[in-house]
């Protein structure tokens, strides 16, 4: 008589079947929650934030050159105060759709836009 090396039972393939199943869910649901939702991404000398861009928020980003006010409201993200000399990062207004970006390169801040948005939603020169 043969001797099996696995001794695998029943309960053993449903105990199996039950855990690859909730690993399943659980992907699922981490990635359905952001598909398709945007998320403002900003990144400082020190720490890194991510908010959703459909919620108010206003975070101030500590820099080598002080405190840099991000502000995210009406579904959209712009630099509202730094203090580099030249106030590029200020003037250069609001993004509101994926792939955008703002920066205050003096300050070491970088702001930008993360999400599944509509490829067709922000065609520039470069795409024909």
């Amino acid at each position: 008589m043969k001797k099996r090396l696995f001794n695998i039972r029943v309960l053993d393939i449903l105990i199996a079947a039950i855990g690859l199943g909730l690993v399943l869910l659980s992907v699922s649901l981490v990635y359905s929650e952001s598909q398709g939702r945007l998320m403002v991404h900003i990144s400082g000398a020190e720490d890194e934030w991510l908010q959703p861009l459909d919620r108010p928020a206003v975070i101030e980003v500590p820099g080598p050159l002080g405190i840099t006010v991000v502000h995210i409201e009406n579904n959209s993200v712009h630099i509202e105060k730094s203090p580099c000399p030249n106030q590029t990062c200020v003037a250069a207004g609001e993004i509101n759709a994926a792939n955008l970006w703002i920066a205050c390169l003096p300050n070491s801040v970088f702001v930008n836009i993360e999400g599944a948005g509509d490829p067709l939603e922000v065609l520039d020169a470069s795409s024909f």
